[in-house]
């Protein structure tokens, strides 16, 4: 694994600046071999922390949330690991994850949406959940579809929690 074992446990993240800088120091961190597993409702900030991932490993952009294509990958610009960023959310099952023929082994890859979808393709991998506060309406809602547009785009705070799995 690499060395994301300092930043285990939880960050409260105030702004997408925060976000982007959080990944960008996740993005320093990964190496090839690297799995990270984002889980938060829409709009918590999955691919804004993505994309700072994606500028901390020096890769070509833009980083955008690859929901129609599945998968994209980004070479690096400075000889150093590529990214994978995968959106599972349209997936059914680590079966159809597998068949997208990742190189897990050569690539950092970032999952959005990938819950129960890494389960026997990798051992290891960490995990980050995203929280965000609703303004008293509650996470459940906003993981049912019932949120706001105006609310997914407030700038309201996060707790990143990050976690190594198994």
């Amino acid at each position: 694994m690499s060395g994301l074992d300092s930043l285990i446990g939880q960050h409260e993240i105030v702004s997408p600046g925060d976000m982007e800088d959080l990944g960008r120091t996740i993005g320093g961190l990964l190496r090839p071999g690297d799995l990270v597993v984002l889980t938060g409702p829409l709009g918590a900030g999955k691919t804004t922390l993505t994309r700072g991932v994606g500028e901390g490993l020096g890769v070509r952009g833009p980083i955008q949330s690859p929901t129609f294509v599945l998968a994209r990958t980004h070479p690096s610009l400075v000889g150093g690991v590529p990214l994978v960023h995968v959106d599972a959310y349209r997936l059914g099952s680590p079966a159809e994850l597998d068949d997208l023929d990742i190189d897990f082994e050569g690539s950092a890859v970032i999952v959005e949406w990938g819950r129960g979808m890494v389960d026997g393709i990798r051992d290891r991998w960490w995990e980050l959940e995203i929280e965000r506060e609703w303004h008293g309406r509650g996470q459940d809602d906003a993981c049912y579809g019932v949120a706001h547009e105006a609310e997914l785009d407030a700038e309201a705070p996060r707790l990143v929690t990050i976690s190594r799995r198994p």
